[in-house]
Formats: C-alpha cells, structure tokens, sequence
C-alpha cells in the first residue's frame, strides 16, 4: 500500500489564455492528483488529508473510490475546500493563485496509525506549508520513516503561498534526513537554492529533477546520474503533470519491489532509465489532455 499525505483541493480551470478567461472547476491538489494517478496504474494506494463536508469535497472523495483509492485514513470537517484559480500562458503551462483561508485541509492532524500494509508514504505541495496542518504532515514525515517506511517529497514550491521563503527553505532541509526519494522540477530546486548533490548527503537515496518537455533526470546516493528525454506530445496544458511523474516512480518502484530505502538504493542505471522513461511517458498523456487526467495503465502498456 503507498499512502499519499496532502491536499485535496478544487482547480478553477481557465478555458484559454489571459486572466479573465472562463474557469471550469476540476479536482486537484498534488498529492490528490498523485492519489488518482496511482489508483488508475493500479497500485493498491491509500489517501490520507482532511477534507471538507461540502460537495465539492464529496465530489473529490468520489474521484478517489472511483479509482480504487482506500479514503479511511481522510478526515472530514466543516470548512470548505480550498480552491486553487489556474492561469495559463500560451504554452499551456499553468499558474496558480489560492484560496486558502478558513479551509478543511489546513486542519488535519497526524493519525495515530497508518494501514497496516503501508509500505510507503508520499508528501508534498501546499500541504507542507499551511499551518497547523503542516506540522502534521511533518511529524508524519518523520514517524513514518524513523518506521523504515520508503518516503517520497515532491516540494511542489508555490511561492506565493510560502511568507519566509528563508525559514521554508530550512525547513525544506530539516526534512531530507527523513526522505528515500526527492522529486521536484527544475523551477523548484533554482528557488530552493540547492543542488541534488547536496540533498543527496542529508538523507534521500534519490533525486529526480524534471525538465519539462526535455525530460527528467535522477541523481543516486552512489554517484550516478542518468536522464531520459520528455516524450513528445501536443501539450493541451500541464496541470498535474509532476504529480503523474510522482506516482508512476512511486509504481515503477513498487513493481521492482524497491519501495524501502535500502532496495532502492540498489537499483543500477538500467532500472532507473526504465523507471524515468515510463514516467516521462505518463507524464506525456496528462500534458495531452485538459486538467489533471492522469494515464490508466492500460495507456501505457506497451
């Protein structure tokens, strides 16, 4: 079972360029998109967050049975969601502006216990930023690999929901000693300041940086380095894009039984360049598409 701890939240989808085209609301938050991704490859996943009573919260829980995404560990509370207003440019590439006071999911608090067949938990996004639920999230973080649990971050920097980008910056660092696999895209680590390297001695046996349409390439604790070009696609937008890669490298090591730090660690060149294509692939389908509309597996097979 991977776990993925986060958000859920609405995206108001623009339907075309500039600030006042139309929005159209869509399911969303990185690790809600990350949750849907591995349910449609089909990786047993669980969703841990706390979301709202209202019906675009129903709606959101909803997405997740329909994917086959145990919601047990979801908490539940009378806030509303929190909404997310996407803006594209004219490559499709999406900002965001959010809505976040007063919501549900600032609310959660870390669960006594996780599934019992939980091999993995996976965090990100605005989750670990917004107090008091970020907190939580971090003593999750922490718990679940002072446990040995395989442990994924996908920072997902959204600048300006973050007001001390210094003190988020160490605190972004306090956390890799609790982390197996970092994923973040090329934007994220400028603003973070580090390089892979550097993140690679605190803690993770991993670093995979995204390039957008020129791919993606992961660093190892062992030295290595290897990349793979972005699959070539009529990019429609890429809202939810960086969550697909999150969940089809948290899938592709979950089906070479390398989610536990000491197996990944293990994985040569061949296994990491299988890994990075298929998610450079996934990521393709949902960049194809409107919205976060992650590939099935069947989508994928070769």
């Amino acid at each position: 079972m991977i776990v993925v701890a986060g958000e859920a939240l609405i995206d108001l989808v623009p339907q075309g360029t500039g600030a006042l085209a139309a929005l159209t609301p869509a399911l969303g938050g990185g690790p809600y998109n990350t949750a849907v991704a591995l349910g449609r490859l089909g990786s047993p996943t669980a969703f841990c967050s706390r979301v709202s009573r209202d019906a675009f919260g129903e709606a959101l829980l909803d997405r997740l049975r329909g994917t086959g995404v145990d919601v047990s560990a979801v908490q539940r509370g009378p806030e509303p969601t929190t909404l997310a207003v996407a803006t594209l440019d004219a490559h499709g590439s999406a900002a965001y502006t959010f809505y976040v006071e007063g919501t549900a999911d600032r609310l959660f608090a870390a669960p006594a216990a996780l599934p019992p067949d939980t091999r993995a938990v996976s965090f990100g996004t605005c989750s670990l930023v917004l107090e008091p639920g970020a907190s939580a999230y971090e003593e999750l973080m922490r718990d679940a690999a002072s446990r040995g649990l395989f442990t994924a971050l996908d920072p997902n920097i959204r600048a300006g929901l973050i007001p001390d980008p210094d003190a988020y910056r160490a605190r972004f660092k306090s956390w890799l000693p609790s982390v197996s696999l970092l994923k973040l895209s090329e934007e994220d680590a400028r603003w973070l300041g580090g390089t892979p390297r550097e993140w690679l001695a605190a803690g993770p046996v991993a670093v995979v940086v995204t390039r957008g349409g020129d791919g993606l390439t992961v660093f190892t604790r062992d030295g290595g380095e290897y990349a793979v070009p972005g699959e070539r696609v009529d990019v429609v937008d890429t809202i939810g894009a960086g969550d697909t890669v999150n969940a089809a490298l948290l899938h592709g090591l979950a089906a070479r039984d390398a989610l536990a730090p000491e197996a990944s660690a293990a994985l040569g060149p061949d296994d990491w360049t299988e890994l990075l294509r298929f998610a450079a692939r996934a990521a393709a389908v949902t960049c194809s598409r409107a919205g976060a509309e992650p590939p099935y597996a069947r989508e994928l097979a070769d």
